[in-house]
């Protein structure tokens, strides 16, 4: 497996309009635009930095993984997101190695990303989403 950049550092929110305020008004990030994932509970904004982006993640639901995040830990940084060129074959290479995945298949993510997590207590103690994106 290869990991071609950091794609994108998760930061989960209260308020995502409040944060956007911090993060466009007083950072000068621009804001590439916001995206509501239903399957994940979660409305996100992606603010372009350099080769990278921030990913603002607002919870549509209390008992979505964001919700559940911010209740346990509050507001702050959630996961690291790496891109890799085929996330189908990266999964089976950590499987083989025995890493402790929490998706076993890829699933959608916002932009149209294919996304899939590794399990923390395999990672560190780092949440770690693999990324796929077109064009990769």
């Amino acid at each position: 497996m290869k990991v071609l950049k950091v794609d994108h550092v998760g930061v989960a929110v209260e308020k995502l309009d409040e944060a956007l305020a911090f993060y466009t008004g007083v950072l000068g990030l621009d804001l590439h635009g916001t995206e509501t994932v239903e399957e994940q509970k979660v409305r996100t904004a992606f603010l372009p930095l350099g080769d990278t982006e921030i990913e603002l993640l607002e919870s549509t639901d209390p008992e979505g993984p964001i919700g559940k995040f911010i209740a346990a830990k509050g507001q702050g940084i959630q996961h690291i997101a790496y891109r890799v060129a085929d996330i189908d074959a990266a999964l089976s290479e950590l499987k083989e190695k025995g890493v402790r995945l929490i998706d076993e298949k890829p699933r959608y993510g916002a932009g149209g990303a294919r996304i899939a997590f590794l399990h923390p207590k395999a990672t560190g103690g780092v949440l770690v989403e693999l990324c796929e994106r077109k064009g990769s």
